[in-house]
């Protein structure tokens, strides 16, 4: 099964801090998560971008 990458964006500043690996099936959701953005220095909510 082939994987696709995915970006993580940050909500409030839009930067792509971190890539994930994603099935290539494709999903009705994306993902969000928390994660700690470098620009905006406090932990945001990530989602999910292709």
């Amino acid at each position: 099964m082939a994987q696709k990458k995915a970006s993580l964006a940050c909500a409030e500043c839009g930067s792509r801090n971190y890539s994930i690996n994603v099935s290539s099936t494709p999903k009705p959701t994306r993902l969000e998560v928390n994660k700690f953005c470098k620009h905006c220095k406090k932990y945001t909510l990530h989602k999910e971008t292709r």
